[in-house]
Formats: structure tokens, C-alpha cells, sequence
């Protein structure tokens, strides 16, 4: 069993942080865009991404329609964004009202 200075551990720990930072930012900045993009300004606005948990995307929506829109096009959704991000890092879209 190999050691590893505690430096080297603490700075690789904080390295990924950072990282996981960065693409739970970029997953929010790309599925407010896709959302604009796919419903429209005006409907698109009424739903906010929050947070990316376990490759599960929580989004609060300001009306029914949205909530309607989302789950229809879940999938569509999930895909472009992923497409986005050159990698697979949603899942699914969990929607709060």
C-alpha cells in the first residue's frame, strides 16, 4: 500500500471540486438555453434550472404548461443538453412547481 502526502490528496480533492463546479455551471447555462431555445421566450423563461444532483437536473417551473412542456420533451431535453456539453452528464429532469 502506497502513501500519498496529504498536500497532494487535499490539492487532487480540491481540483475535482473545481471541475464538478464547472460542469454543474455549464449544465444550468445550457438547459436555460434549451429551454429558451425549444419553447420559446416567453414560456422558456418560466422554467429555471437549480442544481445537477446524481445526473438528475432540478428545475422549478412557474406554470403548469412548462411543467406539461418538459415531460414531453424530457428526452429531447436530456439530449440536447448532453449534446452541448460533449459528454453525458444529465440523465433526467426533475421538476419542481
Amino acid at each position: 500500500m502506497s502513501f500519498v502526502p496529504f498536500e497532494d490528496a487535499l490539492q487532487e480533492n480540491n481540483n475535482t471540486s473545481v471541475k464538478n463546479d464547472q460542469v454543474d455551471s455549464e449544465v444550468l447555462d445550457f438547459a436555460t438555453i434549451v429551454f429558451v431555445d425549444l419553447f420559446g421566450s416567453g414560456l422558456g423563461s418560466q422554467a429555471k434550472p437549480l442544481f445537477l444532483k446524481n445526473r438528475t437536473l432540478t428545475v422549478s417551473c412557474s406554470s403548469p404548461e412548462i411543467v406539461q412542456g418538459i415531460r414531453d420533451n424530457q428526452s429531447t431535453i436530456v439530449e440536447k443538453i448532453n449534446e452541448k456539453l460533449a459528454k453525458p452528464e444529465v440523465d433526467r429532469i426533475r421538476y419542481l412547481v
